[in-house]
């Protein structure tokens, strides 16, 4: 379903995973991907990155049947395949043609009134070893800057994720930032913040590194610091402020 954020508009409608004419999405299934179960190679891969086995298997991650180093995240509406993202471990992406522009674990914000957001599906996946399973991933990456006006609704081509997510944030009454810590993830943090309303975003903050950096993301804190701090640190997320807005 989608609905315009912006009062007095009205426009809304609803499309189904299920219609068979809907850009195929009737017909994708884990077989007509060439997808299977991971194995032993990719299971190190997110081992060495503290991810498990288990929240390897809820979130439904697979690797391509005939490349057994690509990594494929599912996306899911309602239980459904409605499109999927692959990954090298060389980190070049790509997506499955009709895949549908939505946030990435959608199913698991339903009926939520604490969201996080995170910039990469690794890091939804790092949140939940932490013991968040009320996060998202943005599909794709962060912008170069901050807009300074939202545009129309049919030109905000680069966050059409979230006009198509609408309904799952209209009980929310709050919502973590946690994008990287970098130019472009704080870009990305305003703009999320400008769309979804910045009186309810709260911003996550990643410590320092040593004396010079701070950690970039949440498989970064996970990965060095561990679980604990990292729900330590999402716990201690700060009020987001309309000061942080770089234009």
């Amino acid at each position: 379903m989608w609905r315009c954020f912006r009062a007095k508009c009205g426009w809304a409608g609803r499309v189904f995973a299920k219609d068979s004419n809907l850009h195929g999405y009737g017909q994708m299934t884990e077989e007509s991907l060439g997808l299977e179960p991971l194995g032993p190679k990719l299971i190190a891969y997110f081992k060495e990155r503290q991810i498990s086995e288990k929240t390897l298997s809820r979130n439904a991650v697979r690797q391509m049947s005939e490349s057994k180093e690509i990594i494929a995240f599912t996306y899911k509406q309602n239980g459904l395949l409605v499109g999927c993202k692959f990954r090298t471990m060389e980190k070049r992406f790509w997506q499955v043609k009709g895949t549908e522009k939505m946030l990435y674990g959608i199913d698991d914000i339903n009926h939520a009134s604490e969201v996080i957001i995170v910039e990469g599906e690794i890091d939804k996946l790092s949140l939940e070893e932490a013991g968040f399973q009320n996060c998202v991933s943005v599909p794709g990456g962060a912008p170069g800057k901050v807009s300074k006006d939202l545009p129309p609704i049919e030109k905000d081509t680069a966050y059409q994720y979230l006009w198509n997510c609408k309904e799952y944030f209209d009980k929310v009454v709050r919502i973590i930032l946690a994008t990287d810590n970098d130019p472009p993830g704080r870009a990305l943090a305003d703009e999320l913040a400008k769309h979804l309303g910045q009186e309810r975003c709260w911003q996550v903050h990643w410590p320092k590194k040593d004396d010079t950096n701070c950690f970039k993301d949440a498989n970064e804190v996970l990965k060095y610091m561990g679980a604990d701090t990292l729900k330590r640190i999402v716990e201690n997320a700060e009020p987001y402020t309309i000061a942080h807005y770089r234009y």
